[in-house]
């Protein structure tokens, strides 16, 4: 049984994977250049931002801001394409399950 202590950080080690998958992931798209120079403001709720750090396992605004901005960029139309081929598949295929 995972005390606690180590279920946090197994989170927080599963999380900085996702984060670096998503950079690498952006990285390879051409979407983060060698220099950080766009800037970016704005006002949000503070719980929000707490509760990305959190989910992210960060600390810094600049770090979520760049996670965030990255999941949408990569992000693919999956959903959108599967509903759309809804029913396009005969009912007769056999599909060995």
């Amino acid at each position: 049984m995972k005390t606690s202590a180590s279920a946090a950080r197994s989170r927080k080690a599963l999380a900085a994977m996702r984060n670096r998958a998503t950079l690498e992931s952006a990285r390879a798209a051409g979407l983060l250049g060698a220099a950080k120079n766009a800037r970016v403001a704005g006002r949000v709720s503070a719980e929000l931002v707490a509760a990305a750090k959190r989910s992210a396992g960060l600390s810094s605004d600049t770090d979520v801001i760049e996670i965030a901005l990255a999941k949408l960029a990569l992000e693919d139309d999956f959903g959108v394409k599967l509903v759309r081929n809804k029913g396009s598949l005969p009912r007769e295929l056999d599909i060995e399950f």
